[in-house]
């Protein structure tokens, strides 16, 4: 079954890391694979299945001698992924029925997004999240069944976790990296709206060289923006409560919120790009909405080590 057809998309690292080189996943390293990076003159010892007749027979002809011209591909390796997920209150927002971004939906979608692409090349995934009086809860990576027990935390886990509960997730991941080789995927998924991303958190996960990737969960109306809706009564939840609440804003409160609201999306996506992060930004809990975005990213990634190559 093609990658295309079974929903999945491609785990494209930065750099090179210690898989088993039996994967389907994209090293940043040359090596034995099926995608075609670039070419060079041949090596003794070089297989002669990698021989580019064509390009040989032409640099021949130019030269005037016999030369060959060798393809270089990518090699394919396991990866290995942990989903990292912010339980707090604010990501339990919007129920069913609402016409907004439904956070847990959008999680759970994420999640197996991520798990099955990890197992479809063949690697092993993880999880870790902090809810409740900040216990946390922890999965080290392993095969496919990990993906039914990924499905039913969603179900069983609330979003009552405290503020520092993504801190402290994170440095209960780095308790666990003897289970994370060099180059494993970290994703962290959250609004990021409670608790802004504190850069020696971030950075302290570069010491052990995992290819860390903060998934930004954010509705695109009302948390990336603000509507139109001054003079307009609209509910509002508490996250905290859950309690609903009719409130009427007035027009000049309603441009101030929706600038607020961009200025603080620029400046979350704008930061993690500074500090070296590739974030994507999912707006959306419709699954196939949410592979476009990580098809995105991964087309991105491929096209910057082809550059690179």
């Amino acid at each position: 079954m093609s990658r295309a057809a079974a929903g999945t998309f491609q785990l494209v690292p930065r750099r090179r890391f210690a898989g088993a080189s039996f994967g389907e996943n994209r090293s940043a390293r040359r090596g034995e694979g099926d995608e075609v990076i670039g070419s060079r003159p041949y090596r003794p010892g070089d297989h002669i299945a990698a021989i580019d007749w064509n390009a040989s027979a032409r640099l021949s002809a130019a030269r005037g001698s016999d030369e060959f011209v060798v393809r270089e591909y990518l090699a394919e390796e396991a990866p290995t992924s942990v989903i990292v997920l912010d339980r707090g209150p604010s990501m339990s927002l919007y129920g069913d029925g609402l016409p907004w971004l439904r956070k847990p939906a959008a999680l759970a979608a994420i999640s197996d997004l991520i798990a099955t692409s990890t197992l479809a090349g063949r690697g092993d995934v993880g999880y870790l999240d902090v809810s409740g009086r900040d216990r946390p809860f922890w999965l080290a990576p392993g095969g496919a069944a990990r993906r039914p027990e990924i499905a039913r935390r969603h179900e069983a886990a609330g979003y009552d976790a405290s503020p520092t509960s993504l801190a402290l997730a994170l440095h209960t991941l780095q308790r666990h990296r003897r289970s994370l080789p060099s180059g494993s995927f970290v994703f962290v998924c959250s609004d990021f709206l409670a608790e802004p991303p504190r850069p020696a958190d971030w950075l302290r996960l570069r010491a052990f060289q995992w290819d860390v990737v903060p998934v930004i969960v954010q509705d695109p109306v009302w948390e990336q923006s603000f509507p139109d809706v001054g003079g307009v009564l609209v509910p509002y939840v508490d996250p905290v409560s859950g309690k609903p609440a009719d409130v009427r804003l007035r027009r000049r409160e309603v441009r101030a919120r929706a600038a607020r609201n961009h200025a603080r999306h620029e400046a979350l996506v704008r930061g993690f790009r500074n500090a070296g992060f590739d974030p994507l930004v999912v707006g959306t809990s419709d699954r196939a909405e949410a592979l476009d975005v990580f098809r995105g990213w991964s087309a991105r990634r491929r096209a910057r080590l082809r550059r690179a190559a």
